[in-house]
């Protein structure tokens, strides 16, 4: 952003225009979102009320973005519909990525209504900048004894890069493996594009903070991230963390939501 401003040829003071350069530009800020909500009717945490209770979060917390695990395919289309109420001058993109099935080598699937089952994505971006792309993949380490094999997505837009992933439950050091697949492969490359690209992950991570092994271990230097009241979910990002807090899901699913202010470059 550049400021000007204007003096008169007639003044004999610079006070006013010392003023206004010393005015620090205001912090812009990023909101991220990122829930598990257990919606694929297969998990004992699974209540069927879960993709309610997101909505009536994001109407209240109006993130920017939004990152999800274990969703049903055409639960993406609904958290679209509720996002673009919040900002309609806005433009509202996301991606999807099924978690792979072992045994058939074909989509993962929802138990309760047969569609692919995975993890998403999902950002409000400005009308006059809608270009975007999607992509994502499947981690290259998995649990063999595991037939979900886990998957990360990403979605590019002009001023940012949001991906989401739901990291191995099984076997931690498994877990390790794909998170330092993503931080290498996924996350770094992001980020090269300058240093005022922003770039973001949400997801379950299945990995703790202090833990064995220890979350921090597999994430580049620099990064920031904030976690939720299990130390599970984690956002991660290239740029500051303003705040962060983890939100109640009402019993809806077995996970707390967990949304992070992150602070952008102003220039």
């Amino acid at each position: 952003m550049v400021l000007l401003v204007l003096v008169s040829a007639c003044t004999t003071s610079s006070a006013s225009s010392a003023s206004s350069t010393d005015d620090a530009l205001p912090p812009r800020t990023l909101r991220v979102l990122q829930a598990n909500l257990c919606d694929s009717g297969e998990a004992r945490c699974y209540t069927g009320r879960s993709v309610a209770r997101l909505t009536d979060v994001i109407r209240a917390e109006s993130p920017e973005v939004v990152t999800l695990n274990e969703i049903c395919q055409d639960d993406v289309a609904v958290f679209e519909q509720v996002l673009a109420g919040l900002a309609p001058d806005d433009v509202v993109v996301s991606a999807f990525k099924a978690a792979r099935d072992r045994p058939t080598d074909a989509d993962y699937r929802c138990r309760r209504n047969g569609q692919p089952y995975g993890i998403g994505v999902l950002a409000r971006i400005p009308a006059r900048d809608p270009d975007h792309t999607t992509r994502g993949g499947v981690y290259p380490v998995q649990d063999p004894a595991d037939p979900e094999e886990r998957v990360w997505v990403c979605l590019d837009a002009v001023a940012f890069s949001a991906c989401a992933t739901h990291l191995a439950n099984t076997v931690p050091s498994v877990a390790l493996a794909q998170c330092a697949h993503l931080m290498t492969t996924v996350f770094q490359p992001a980020n090269t594009g300058g240093s005022s690209r922003t770039t973001v992950v949400g997801g379950d991570f299945n990995l703790l903070t202090g833990g064995s092994p220890d979350l921090r271990s597999c994430l580049p230097a620099g990064v920031s991230h904030a976690d939720d009241a299990a130390a599970a979910q984690h956002i991660v990002t290239n740029v500051g963390v303003a705040s962060s807090r983890s939100i109640d899901m009402a019993g809806t699913t077995d996970h707390p939501a967990l949304l992070a202010t992150l602070t952008l470059p102003t220039s």
